[in-house]
């Protein structure tokens, strides 16, 4: 960062608004929250397929662990936007 930069990045910074940024970090939060989780689901739904794939006779067992999984996961999902919004309002 150059020393010219500093006061025109000073001169931008004049309409931030300390409710703009905990929008903007709200955002990034639950953004970067759900993408875990998204990838963690993907992979419990694709080794349930390639499970039942493989042993059909333990379709009943492996279809109980899979929404336990899905269930655990879903819910750090809501933890990072709970988090994020009491984040936001404090």
């Amino acid at each position: 960062m150059d020393v010219t930069t500093i006061p025109v990045l000073a001169q931008a910074a004049e309409g931030v608004t300390d409710a703009g940024l905990k929008a903007i970090a709200l955002g990034i939060g639950a953004g970067l929250g759900t993408i875990g989780p998204g990838i963690g689901v993907g992979f419990i739904f694709g080794k349930v397929i390639e499970s039942v794939t493989r042993q059909p006779e333990m379709r009943d067992e492996i279809t109980s662990i899979q929404w336990l999984g899905f269930a655990l996961t879903e819910a750090i999902i809501f933890y990072a936007f709970i988090f994020g919004l009491i984040a936001f309002f404090l």
